[in-house]
């Protein structure tokens, strides 16, 4: 089952990821410090709510959602404030590129929804990164920086 294909397995998929994210942005709100706090905590909010939406996407398309894991290995230490805002981007990234697969499966307003969310993650992530990619969501990033996304 390809979750370019099937609309049941991408939300399923972004789901796991939102799941993610909420657990990530909980490290990142420990570590990120005074002056980007609010940011991070908005954005632990906001996942929260796309994950709440996504459970209810599961259980109209049928399916039983996927559940949060007991906790997440992390990318890389994050032992500081500039670790935090470099995991709060590769959390955009992989939540942007689960988003993406979604708008390739779904259709009608689920479609609408997956695409506000992959707005909204390559907001968020260039805004912590401080720089775009020219395709957020996508596996690959542009020619200039030759890394895959979430790197």
């Amino acid at each position: 089952m390809s979750t370019d294909r099937e609309p049941l397995a991408a939300v399923q998929a972004a789901l796991a990821a939102e799941h993610a994210a909420v657990y990530g942005y909980g490290v990142v709100g420990a570590r990120i410090g005074t002056a980007r706090r609010t940011e991070a905590r908005e954005a632990h909010t906001a996942h929260r709510a796309r994950r709440d939406a996504l459970i209810r996407a599961v259980r109209d398309l049928g399916g039983t959602p996927v559940a949060a894991a007991p906790g997440y290995a992390l990318p890389f230490p994050v032992p500081d404030a500039a670790a935090a805002g470099r995991l709060a981007a590769h959390l955009e990234d992989r939540t942007a590129g689960a988003c993406s697969d979604l708008v390739r499966a779904a259709r009608g307003p689920l479609r609408t929804e997956a695409a506000a969310a992959l707005r909204e993650a390559a907001v968020r992530s260039v805004r912590w990164r401080g720089t775009g990619v020219a395709f957020p969501g996508l596996a690959e990033r542009s020619a200039a920086t030759g890394r895959p996304a979430g790197a």
